[in-house]
């Protein structure tokens, strides 16, 4: 039941995040994007700029927000998923890293906090 709740947790972030990228110009090219042991989360563009983007969902307000839970090691991973994409695309010549953290109020709202250019 658990690994369920995250999956529907993860989507339903996921989904906000899309809809925040799109209401601000944002044209998503993928969702969950995988190459091997790879996977992005939302992959993204506006002007000549790719975006790829990790999104963190958390229930409720914990002491910690949800972009704590990303760490080096899924920055790394977000970095070889990347470069597997742009192996594919190298037509991208600017590229971005940003980290969207989405929180599920108990009252039914949501947060989203973007974290532009991680890295």
């Amino acid at each position: 039941m658990d690994n369920m709740h995250n999956k529907y947790l993860g989507n339903a972030g996921e989904e906000l995040a899309m809809a925040w990228y799109r209401q601000r110009g944002f044209t998503i090219l993928h969702k969950n994007w995988r190459s091997g042991r790879f996977e992005i989360d939302l992959i993204a563009s506006k002007a000549d700029i790719l975006y790829f983007i990790e999104v963190k969902t958390r229930m409720g307000e914990g002491t910690a927000g949800p972009e704590a839970s990303v760490g080096k090691a899924k920055l790394t991973q977000l970095r070889y998923g990347a470069e597997a994409y742009l192996f594919a695309h190298p037509e991208w010549k600017k590229i971005q890293f940003d980290v969207m953290a989405v929180t599920l109020m108990p009252n039914g709202g949501t947060e989203l906090i973007q974290f532009p250019d991680v890295m």
